[in-house]
């Protein structure tokens, strides 16, 4: 019995001590979950933690000991078993189980698997039109498990089918599911969106169910109908006419329209597909039928119209008219035009076959004759020939040329003086034909002359034509307009002035006249006076003053432009004769006024000839000079006891021929005038003759015979020099000599 009681007692303390340890080991499985769903494909961690064991040993199997398919990772208290990617054969209860020493613990996991990766699919069994049944599919592609699969179609809000699928697979499979609804659309259905909607009933411990849809929206059509053509202006036409055929057809979508024409054998060729067909340039084999198709993706809708195009006669044109004025050296195009003709063939010729001188260009169809520069060569009647087929026309044009460039010139034989004729020139240079021309002259309103050149024999030239007139211009024509009028009538001038005219303001000059000089305060002056003459003279224009000093040679040196001269100081030199001009265009007026500057006499020469000291029988000639202006007189006296005697001088000279001893003696010389007086003196010495030597010796002929032709010589120059004096003369040159 005690032997009993040991086993039972040492059985119970080893239960214990396992019970205490189970106790302490606790054992985790992330998820904590008792049941997890993974997506084929997807990655799937499971993690089994030990707490209360410093070095627990893990181990990982299925309930039903299939292979794992994961790899293990074991780091410290927890291990990790992952399945990547998840697959059917992963579909297990997984157990891990921990021990700690004597310990063993386990956890379970349940993993179930699913697919519902894609979103489900609507497809139609044609494209949905009005009234016309139509059935929609909607499919749920690579499912499992499908007995868990609820597919629902809805049309807007409304539900047209549920429809579950409940049967067990026979395999584990992904398989694709799908629910289909026959019905017909109606016009409220255009816009309406139909809803696919898949719910996969599995359920985690806390998810709900997994669900997926898709909406499309319900495009209806309609059939094109009503297909109509309307044809403006009409569907017989001319050949060259134009057409447009406007299409409509009536459907949903809007049809596309197409057109076409209607082949011999019977098939059709494209030929637009816009709504509008528009035939320009028509002929005559583009008659036929047209057929319109309106079509969209649930049928089409024909409409047939038939086009009748008759053929027509062509026509010619030749521009720029029947008659043309063309300006001598312009360029001048003449287009010949053709209609209704597809290839015309074109000739250009003058009526008397003349060479074109001008250059042809064609341009479909068109022709053109180009004349550039236009010259007299080409005066014609220009013809255009167009063959068409079989068929010709010629149209003709007539050219007339004409030179009409320039206003007229007006020219004046000179300037416009009071009462002075003048001859006034009208002239139409380079005109043609100068037969046509007429000019008319007038002044102001009143016509003075006109001309018409109709019996001038007007020859292929330019010519410059004129008209003459003379008239006596009076000051009252001033301001008056002179107009030149020239016409030249030519019809066909159209883009030219048929008349020019040239305008010429008239004015008319009188020449200077009524000249005068006004001297202020004399024309007489002292010296260092200071003096204005101011200049004065009528005409028209109004003259211009010209002040100029007359020289010694009379010659006119220009000193002053201004109407007034004037010198504030006035020196001897500035005596002399000034001359005051007006002028204009008209001519010249001159006034002249002789300035005399008076100074006192000073500086007086008083000389004896050859010599202040001579021998007795010799001639002496005793000279008093000065240059003053205005002369100043001139006296010569000698000493007497009595006083002085006047000598009879000539020209401020006194001879003494043969002299004497009692001719010795003081001589003296006054000049004077108005402003004042000067005295000068010489002392003449007369020596006796030598008895011992011969009277006439040869020495003494010969200053005779010196003396008897110097003595008038120098008589002569005192008498010029004298003279000078005496009428005013005055030379710039002479002028600064001491008198």
């Amino acid at each position: 019995m005690p032997k009993k009681m040991f086993v039972i007692f040492g059985v119970s303390n080893i239960l214990w001590m396992v019970f205490a340890v189970s106790q302490a080991i606790k054992v985790d499985m992330f998820p904590d979950k008792s049941k997890i769903f993974a997506q084929i494909g997807d990655s799937v961690s499971l993690t089994c933690s030990a707490t209360g064991c410093e070095s627990p040993s893990f181990s990982w199997r299925t309930q039903m000991d299939s292979p794992l398919n994961g790899k293990v990772r074991n780091e410290g208290t927890t291990s990790t078993l992952i399945m990547d990617p998840v697959s059917f054969e992963d579909e297990h209860q997984y157990l891990c189980t921990v021990i700690c020493g004597a310990a063993k613990l386990e956890k379970a996991i349940r993993v179930e698997i699913y697919s519902f990766s894609k979103d489900p699919e609507i497809h139609l069994s044609s494209p949905p039109e009005v009234g016309k049944p139509v059935t929609v599919t909607c499919s749920v592609p690579e499912v499992y498990p499908f007995e868990r699969l609820e597919i629902e179609l809805l049309k807007g809000n409304h539900p047209m089918k549920v429809q579950d699928f409940l049967e067990p697979s026979e395999k584990k499979a992904q398989e694709t599911k799908s629910l289909d609804v026959t019905f017909s659309p109606t016009d409220e259905d255009i816009g309406t969106a139909l809803v696919c909607q898949a719910t996969l009933h599995i359920y985690d411990d806390d998810s709900p169910p997994k669900v997926r849809k898709t909406t499309k929206e319900l495009e209806v059509y309609i059939s094109p109908k009503d297909t109509a053509i309307s044809v403006n202006p009409s569907t017989r036409l001319q050949e060259g006419d134009s057409v447009a055929m406007a299409c409509t057809s009536a459907g949903l979508p809007a049809p596309r329209i197409l057109w076409s024409k209607k082949l011999d054998n019977g098939n059709l060729q494209l030929l637009s597909e816009n709504a509008t067909l528009t035939l320009i340039s028509m002929r005559a084999e583009d008659s036929g039928i047209y057929v319109c198709e309106g079509n969209n993706p649930v049928g089409k809708d024909r409409k047939e119209v038939k086009l009748i195009v008759q053929e027509k006669m062509f026509t010619v044109e030749i521009s720029p008219g029947p008659q043309i004025a063309a300006q001598v050296g312009d360029s001048v195009v003449l287009t010949c035009d053709v209609r209704d003709c597809e290839s015309p063939s074109f000739s250009w010729r003058t009526q008397i076959d003349s060479p074109l001188n001008g250059k042809v260009r064609r341009e479909g169809s068109k022709s053109t004759l180009t004349l550039s520069p236009v010259s007299f060569e080409n005066e014609h009647f220009y013809l255009c020939t167009v063959i068409c087929g079989q068929k010709k026309l010629e149209k003709g044009i007539q050219v007339e040329l004409y030179s009409f460039p320039s206003d007229p010139e007006i020219e004046m034989s000179g300037p416009l003086v009071n009462g002075n004729p003048v001859t006034v020139s009208c002239k139409v240079p380079n005109v043609y034909p100068s037969d046509r021309l007429e000019i008319e002259l007038f002044k102001g309103e009143s016509i003075m002359m006109n001309k018409i050149f109709l019996e001038d024999v007007s020859k292929k030239a330019l010519e410059t034509k004129s008209l003459e007139m003379t008239f006596i211009p009076t000051v009252e024509d001033t301001g008056n307009v002179l107009v030149c009028l020239a016409q030249l009538p030519i019809d066909e001038m159209e883009f030219e002035p048929k008349q020019r005219q040239s305008t010429q303001i008239l004015y008319v000059n009188v020449a200077p006249r009524d000249t005068t000089i006004l001297v202020s305060p004399s024309s007489i002056l002292e010296e260092g006076s200071s003096v204005n003459m101011t200049c004065s003279s009528n005409g028209l224009p109004a003259p211009k003053i010209l002040w100029s000093r007359q020289l010694s040679n009379g010659d006119l040196q220009p000193i002053s432009e201004n109407a007034t001269l004037s010198f504030m100081s006035t020196k001897i030199e500035d005596s002399g004769i000034y001359v005051c001009e007006g002028i204009n265009q008209a001519g010249t007026s001159r006034k002249e006024v002789n300035l005399i500057i008076q100074v006192a006499p000073k500086d007086i020469q008083l000389t004896a000839f050859p010599s202040e000291s001579v021998k007795e029988g010799d001639t002496v000639i005793i000279s008093c000079t000065c240059g003053n202006v205005p002369p100043t007189l001139i006296i010569l006296k000698k000493k007497a006891e009595t006083g002085y005697t006047v000598l009879k001088s000539t020209g401020g000279a006194y001879t003494i021929h043969r002299a004497q001893l009692e001719d010795a003696g003081v001589y003296q010389c006054e000049s004077k005038n108005e402003v004042g007086s000067q005295l000068r003196s010489l002392t003449l010495d007369v020596k006796g003759r030598e008895s011992n030597k011969d009277y006439f010796s040869p020495e003494l002929l010969v200053l005779y015979c010196a003396s008897s032709l110097i003595i008038p010589a120098i008589g002569m120059i005192i008498y010029f020099a004298r003279r000078a004096n005496m009428t005013g003369s005055y030379s710039l040159v002479e002028a600064q000599k001491v008198c």
